[in-house]
């Protein structure tokens, strides 16, 4: 399979054994693989400050580099999970996440855990599908 890994410096390192993101070619399209984005400040590697609000602005900020390395955006995401500590916070980061998508919004699940990587609280994955231009 022709795959190409995402590495940039606009989003947060990678903590653990696996890439930012992955390319892969599909058919006349190229499907984006994000993996789950955490409110890191991509310049110090440490959790931002603040409430909810504050984390959901800076994961959505890290999800759009990703992305933009990529050579996607928010119009191109057709999936995305979203992980929170707590489902109370949901109206606080739904309406962060509303502000991203212009036009018909992506499918998504949304999950209640126990626990995120860095105590975050909340984690969004996507997943985008570009076509590629003949």
């Amino acid at each position: 399979m022709n795959r190409t890994v995402v590495k940039t410096a606009a989003a947060p390192a990678a903590i653990g054994p696996y890439s930012q993101a992955v390319v892969v070619p599909v058919g006349d399209s190229t499907m984006v693989f994000c993996s789950g984005q955490i409110p890191l400040d991509p310049a110090t590697g440490q959790m931002v400050e603040g409430d909810v609000s504050a984390q959901a602005r800076r994961v959505l900020d890290n999800v759009g580099a990703v992305l933009a390395a990529a050579g996607a955006g928010f119009a191109d995401i057709v999936k995305t999970t979203m992980f929170l500590v707590d489902l109370g916070d949901f109206a606080a980061v739904n309406a962060l996440y509303a502000e991203r998508f212009i036009g018909p919004p992506p499918a998504r699940s949304t999950i209640q855990v126990a626990r995120l990587p860095r105590d975050s609280r909340v984690e969004i994955e996507v997943t985008a599908v570009i076509r590629r231009k003949v």
